[in-house]
């Protein structure tokens, strides 16, 4: 008898060890109050705009707020610096691109986070590629209207033109650099603090061409820049007469993608609990086709997302060390 009371003394202390242990039905009362959603770029980036459509479904879905605070600069680093030191219990996340997370603590000494130790991946929402597009109001480019045009332009004028990009180092920069290595072109990096930046002074006449993500397609459309190429392996849908930068180089490929990240550390209930509410909100028709206009929808489970994320860094380093690309 007296054993029997030992048992269940020690199950009774036990009980309240379960409940606190790591982990454990963390995510049945997840949120319990509003969560951050910092954004490494600025207000009408794509990045911005991607984490505000699915903020709205998972507030809507959790009845807590998901707040996006935009925190710009150094290509996403300070946003992802202050996710990576911020609690691991969900309610700080990180709503960034893959030049982010692949290519800044590959070539930014003082990045202060490894991708693959200090976040856990959740999804990714978005993908996309870039687009070549140039001002036809733009007199330095005038003569311009083709792939072939300016690939000339530049080579009769080395080191002439002007290339813009969302921050030194980032995915448009090395996408740009790896077109003029295969091409034989020189030109002028300017980098700005956000991708709506550079489109912004293209638009001014400032820089004579960039890298575009797919949020330019009303510019386009509007007739106030004009698309070039994609860099997509086959041609985009939304511009069908628009080329792939692929049909004169042969294998060219520079996409990117847009998803979400917690602390390391997050409990992996929460993590998988984030991971099916964002999928589920990318079921929905009016989300879809928000989503739809940055590029397309692309979601994983963590563990594959992670995967990903690792043989992109594998191959960003493989570029970075073969252009010799340095970021001081």
């Amino acid at each position: 008898m007296k054993a029997i009371w030992k048992y269940l003394a020690l199950a009774v202390i036990a009980i309240p060890c379960i409940l606190l242990a790591p982990g454990v039905a963390v995510a049945e009362d997840y949120p319990a109050k509003p969560v951050r959603l910092l954004v490494g770029f600025s207000a009408g980036s794509a990045t911005d705009i991607i984490a505000r459509v699915v903020a709205a479904s998972l507030s809507a879905k959790f009845g807590q707020p998901f707040v996006v605070e935009n925190r710009p600069g150094a290509n996403g680093l300070l946003a992802a610096n202050a996710v990576a030191k911020s609690k691991a219990d969900g309610y700080t996340l990180l709503v960034t691109n893959s030049s982010a997370m692949t290519v800044n603590p590959l070539l930014y000494k003082d990045a202060q986070y490894d991708t693959l130790k200090d976040f856990v991946a959740i999804t990714p929402v978005v993908d996309g590629h870039f687009t070549l597009t140039i001002n036809p109001a733009n007199q330095r480019t005038a003569s311009v209207v083709s792939f072939s045009d300016l690939i000339a332009l530049a080579k009769s004028k080395p080191g002439k033109l002007s290339y813009g990009s969302g921050g030194a180092g980032n995915l448009a920069h090395l996408g740009i650099e790896l077109l003029s290595a295969k091409s034989g072109v020189s030109a002028i990096h300017v980098p700005y603090r956000a991708a709506s930046q550079a489109q912004t002074a293209l638009l001014a006449g400032e820089i004579d061409f960039t890298f575009d993500t797919p949020s330019v397609i009303a510019q386009i459309k509007a007739g106030k820049l004009k698309a070039l190429a994609v860099t997509s392996p086959k041609r985009w849908a939304e511009l069908p007469e628009v080329p792939a930068v692929a049909e004169f180089i042969p294998g060219f490929d520079v996409s990117f993608w847009f998803g979400f990240f917690a602390p390391a550390g997050t409990p992996d209930d929460v993590v998988q609990k984030l991971n099916l509410e964002i999928v589920t909100a990318t079921s929905n028709s009016a989300v879809r086709e928000q989503l739809a206009r940055q590029g397309g929808i692309l979601t994983l489970s963590p563990g594959a997302f992670a995967a990903k994320i690792n043989a992109e860094m594998a191959q960003n380093a493989d570029v970075i060390r073969r252009a010799n690309i340095r970021v001081e």
